[in-house]
């Protein structure tokens, strides 16, 4: 006979895992490609021509280690141009040496903002190691390569000196955020300015920093005749709270009024503490609005990811390979891990012609803990959208070569920022096929519909060590009851609080009866949802 409480635990877990589940509208398929001699490297900027890239700055080492005197060294610099072409599995090299001292520093530096528009790739900011100012900066940059021209000239083994193109403007002096196009204005979204070495004690210790984030959307047109670029800003939209984000992923959407435009999806940090964001903004020619009513679990930090509309349904998805987040899926239970840590999830973020937006696990996961800072570089003779979204319904073929992602950080283990020495991670050299497959016989995506919800459920601190806080949110006054259960279904915990109001609340617990290292499932019930969380314990 099954003890009643081992039942219920497994009924959770089966709700989790079968209760969430829809047929996916496409499957995704992944086959690795390898280029001998080809170098490992991530976040870069990237433009291509005729089926090749063009890969610029970005870092040749893993996840920043955390003492100022090592992170982000030069050594790591990106100091040349690469032409990489997957489909003869050939590169081609060529140093910036022969270029003016500043367009050397700004185009070996890692996340930079970039936006390809016909054959001229405009890269802004980023951040390095600058010789001039003997220090880490952020440049106030603006350059403009045209790509054609320079990936000839590298292949050919001639000088691309004469097209490369900068200009110096301090509202470009951004790293981390995101640059994209809506009809013909160009939107710098997010990102930070960085002025000397990282120090995770702050910047009043050691050799001190600047940091501040734009909290911004920056707006600008470009007049370029190939000669001279002429820049005319445009009013910024400012909100220091919903946009105090970095490091994050800005896709291309078609809304369902059939309009272009951007989502900025979770990204770090918020306002009130060092987590990344759940929620995502929308953004239009007009102007911009926050989406609360959906919550992004997976993939918080920038990686690969795709869009794709299907204008039959009125359906935007947007997917997202890997990288780094604070939840992750185990064995059907939402996993939160307030460290943040590698991931290999694939998910699918889909908006329907309602503007509801929700969050789906793919059945695929990444091979190994890969994604974070690598791109997706798409195929770009397929059918798609002024803003290079794809056009899923034009898509003719059961299978389709979409693209490739690229790049990126390997890691060795889930968390590993604080032991961080340099060898716990690596610049990934792998390249991924990405395939789209139509018409599949079958094909089912794990809803997790925790990101449709409303009671936006966090454990703080997880991992911990007994002591903990769950916040959730009540859209209308109900009876609670949260309960806590060992991984064999043992009551550890059974509170029910009768008549809450709406709002936010907090449920504190304090014990030191949990077995260190352990696992355990926490629910939190009301009369019209429920939020299933693992809690961890630390070793």
């Amino acid at each position: 006979m099954i003890k009643k409480t081992t039942f219920l635990i497994a009924l959770l877990f089966t709700m989790s895992i079968v209760g969430y589940t829809q047929s996916t509208p496409f499957q995704i398929a992944l086959e690795p490609v390898n280029i001998s001699g080809l170098g490992g490297i991530q976040a870069f900027a990237w433009g291509q021509y005729n089926g090749k890239w063009l890969i610029v700055g970005g870092r040749l080492d893993g996840l920043h280690q955390r003492q100022p005197f090592a992170a982000f060294d030069i050594a790591g610099h990106n100091t040349q141009l690469i032409v990489i072409d997957p489909v003869a599995q050939q590169k081609w090299t060529a140093p910036l040496s022969s270029l003016p001292v500043g367009m050397q520093e700004q185009l070996s530096s890692t996340n930079m903002e970039f936006y390809q528009d016909g054959d001229y790739l405009y890269l802004i900011g980023g951040y390095g190691y600058s010789n001039t100012v003997a220090d880490h900066t952020t440049y106030p940059n603006m350059s403009a390569i045209n790509v054609p021209n320079t990936v000839n000239a590298i292949i050919g083994g001639t000088s691309f000196t004469t097209e490369v193109r900068q200009i110096t403007d301090t509202m470009f002096r951004v790293t981390g955020g995101y640059l994209n196009k809506i009809n013909d204005t160009y939107y710098i979204t997010g990102g930070q300015k960085f002025l000397g070495r990282y120090n995770p004690m702050g910047p009043t210790h050691g050799p001190g920093f600047i940091q501040e984030y734009t909290n911004s959307i920056r707006k600008f047109t470009i007049d370029d005749d190939g000669t001279t670029i002429t820049v005319t800003h445009l009013p910024s939209i400012t909100d220091t709270v919903n946009l105090h984000r970095r490091d994050y992923n800005v896709a291309a959407q078609i809304f369902p009024g059939g309009e272009e435009g951007l989502t900025a999806f979770s990204g770090v940090f918020q306002q009130a503490v060092n987590l990344p964001f759940l929620n995502c903004v929308n953004i239009d020619s007009v102007g911009y609005t926050v989406n609360n009513a959906f919550t992004q679990y997976y993939n918080h930090y920038h990686c690969a990811h795709i869009p794709l509309y299907s204008a039959a349904n009125n359906e935007m998805h947007t997917l997202f390979f890997g990288g780094i987040a604070q939840y992750f899926d185990s064995s059907g239970i939402l996993v939160q891990d307030n460290n943040v840590p590698f991931v290999k999830t694939i998910a699918r973020v889909t908006r329907d012609a309602r503007g509801v937006m929700a969050e789906y696990k793919l059945p695929i996961e990444m091979p190994s803990l890969l994604g974070a800072s690598s791109e997706f570089i798409p195929v770009e003779t397929l059918p798609h959208y002024n803003n290079e979204v794809f056009k899923l319904d034009e898509f003719t073929a059961d299978t389709t070569l979409v693209g490739y992602i690229y790049g990126g950080i390997s890691s060795t283990a889930a968390n590993v920022f604080f032991t961080n020495t340099g060898t716990q991670s690596s610049a990934s050299s792998q390249i991924f096929e990405v395939y789209v497959i139509k018409n599949a016989p079958v094909g089912i995506d794990d809803l997790n519909e925790q990101s449709t919800g409303t009671l936006k459920l966090m454990v703080y601190p997880n991992p911990n060590d007994g002591n903990f806080k769950v916040n959730y949110n009540l859209i209308r006054s109900s009876d609670v009851k949260i309960s806590i259960y060992d991984m064999n279904g043992k009551v550890i915990e059974n509170t029910t609080v009768q008549g809450m109001t709406a709002g936010k609340h907090t449920f504190e617990k304090r014990s030191s009866d949990f077995v260190r290292g352990g696992k355990y499932i926490l629910t939190v019930e009301t009369e019209y949802e429920k939020a299933i969380r693992k809690v961890i314990m630390k070793k």
